[in-house]
């Protein structure tokens, strides 16, 4: 994969697994890298963006991962992020809300997010630069996923990557998404903490009487930006206009 005369990339949304399938089965270029090693190296040191499925394969952690991959989903990883697979339901369950808009562009109000199958991101380690947050009850699946990494952390175990867990009550209703209020500066909710070792991480907790939680849905390390939502699917524009001064900058 030539990325040659390239100042950034935009890793989009759509199917991660099919991606990740691609990406490492795919041929080598004439420098003998495949696909995805090519990408692991530009995104190291080049602006990079991604959105949705762009932000987890741009993850250092991920559950909720394929069950279709044997070794779970193949990440480009680059942020120190733990991100759920989607964490807001399934491609029915797609809806906008109000989200932060990027930083030095708050005085233009929030941003119109649109998530569609959407993943979340549960924590970031420090180094990371938080920069949106929302408040959102889980679907089920994902809801079953955040139960079963939370009694591996408790038990002591270094969950890197975690396969689906298929454990719901069928049940229980319908598979869907409650979005909440966005969270702002001055809720208190509790610290996203990270390290290497994913046994001391802390999840977000839910809210009082709810299985809401307060998840990151925007973020950026150094040349590395991620966010949860679509921000091209707008005509708000501001997010491209953040990426583009990133690139300018780093050009």
């Amino acid at each position: 994969m030539n990325l040659e005369g390239l100042d950034g990339i935009v890793l989009p949304g759509g199917e991660s697994t099919a991606m990740g399938l691609i990406g490492t089965s795919s041929g080598k270029d004439s420098s003998g890298k495949t696909m995805w090693e090519a990408l692991r190296e530009f995104s190291r040191s080049k602006p990079t963006w991604g959105t949705c499925a762009g932000m987890i394969l741009l993850a250092d952690k991920c559950v909720g991962t394929s069950a279709v991959i044997e070794d779970g989903q193949a990440l480009i990883g680059g942020i120190d992020i733990t991100v759920c697979r989607n964490y807001f339901g399934s491609q029915v369950s797609s809806f906008e809300m109000e989200t932060p808009s990027p930083p030095g562009m708050e005085q233009s109000g929030s941003f119109p997010g649109v998530f569609i199958r959407a993943p979340s991101i549960l924590s970031a380690a420090p180094g990371v630069d938080i920069l949106g947050k929302v408040v959102a009850i889980p679907c089920r699946s994902a809801a079953v996923t955040l139960m079963e990494l939370e009694r591996k952390i408790s038990a002591g175990e270094n969950v890197i990557k975690m396969g689906v867990v298929d454990a719901l009550d069928r049940t229980a209703g319908i598979d869907y998404v409650v979005v909440m209020k966005p969270a702002d500066e001055s809720q208190k909710a509790e610290e996203e903490e990270s390290s290497e070792e994913f046994n001391t991480i802390s999840l977000p907790g839910a809210a009082d009487g709810t299985n809401a939680r307060q998840v990151i849905c925007a973020a950026r390390k150094n040349n590395i930006l991620c966010t949860a939502f679509h921000p091209e699917l707008t005509d708000d524009i501001r997010w491209h206009q953040y990426f583009v001064e990133m690139v300018r900058r780093s050009s």
